[in-house]
């Protein structure tokens, strides 16, 4: 398997929004932004990512040499059992650099690696999976925390919701990325309660609106998209989702008054838009 092969594999283009994940969770979580702590719990987070992706792609390899013969398996670029492999592989090392920073961070780790099986198994058939989707994230914004302090504070829950319900309303539209018109648009709410729960929350931060306006302005646009019923437009504003959540995560940290931190967080989706002209998000 080469490095291009690995790079797409992996969607390696969506993890400025992992490394956002774990920045948000430690500046929300009231311990110390000790590098060194940050830096492993981003590479714990990364290789739990990277190795989910894996995973994802040898699961449905049959699918997508129906729906998506391009995809590096059916396409004959490596074979299946070196994905697996790889996969899970990559879930035991995420796990490991994750007990390394504090054990409750490592059992955080395990239990997003059980969710992130658990959706790759089961999510063409589960209409509960996007909820699974969610859970990982939420697992990833766990691992950020405890990594830097063993007693979150309560904030860093509320923007792990926040961001469950995010990553639950596109990982159901994704859904719908091969086949067209949506069966449903409430799931969609989750892209909008963010929004909502900030302005009552307000902490008075004076970039807070700032980051609401281009995050609301973002995300009405992916809508946009996706009310096309075109599965072309649908997986387009899928991977303008996946980039937003950084645009999430800049939002909850600006709350905190924490605007250099917030500014990164926006760096990071240009980042993840730029990689994505490269290497496809989906």
């Amino acid at each position: 398997m080469n490095l291009n092969t690995a790079l797409r594999l992996g969607r390696t283009s969506n993890l400025p929004t992992v490394w956002t994940n774990v920045l948000a969770a430690a500046a929300l979580s009231g311990g110390a932004l000790a590098p060194s702590l940050l830096v492993l719990a981003a590479f714990a987070a990364s290789s739990l990512y990277v190795g989910g992706m894996f995973l994802n792609d040898a699961f449905d390899a049959e699918i997508d040499a129906q729906e998506r013969p391009e995809r590096p398996i059916p396409a004959g670029e490596v074979s299946r059992t070196t994905v697996w492999r790889w996969g899970y592989g990559l879930l035991v090392l995420g796990a490991i650099l994750a007990f390394i920073t504090r054990p409750a961070a490592g059992l955080a780790a395990l239990a997003t690696c059980a969710a992130i099986v658990a959706y790759n198994a089961w999510h063409k058939q589960n209409a509960l999976s996007p909820v699974v989707m969610g859970l990982c994230r939420f697992g990833v914004y766990a691992i950020g925390a405890f990594a830097v302090t063993a007693t979150p504070e309560s904030g860093v829950w509320i923007g792990a919701l926040l961001l469950m319900g995010y990553v639950l309303g596109l990982t159901y539209a994704a859904k719908f990325e091969s086949s067209g018109g949506m069966g449903r648009w409430a799931p969609l709410l989750g892209l909008v309660a963010p929004v909502v729960a900030l302005l009552l929350t307000w902490s008075g931060a004076p970039w807070l609106r700032s980051f609401l306006g281009g995050y609301a302005m973002w995300v009405q646009r992916a809508i946009s998209l996706i009310r096309s019923g075109k599965p072309q437009k649908i997986r387009q504003a899928i991977g303008a989702l996946i980039a937003g959540i950084a645009l999430l995560d800049a939002m909850v940290i600006a709350n905190c008054g924490a605007t250099g931190l917030a500014l990164v967080c926006v760096a990071a989706f240009g980042a993840s838009l730029a990689a994505q002209s490269r290497i496809a998000g989906t």
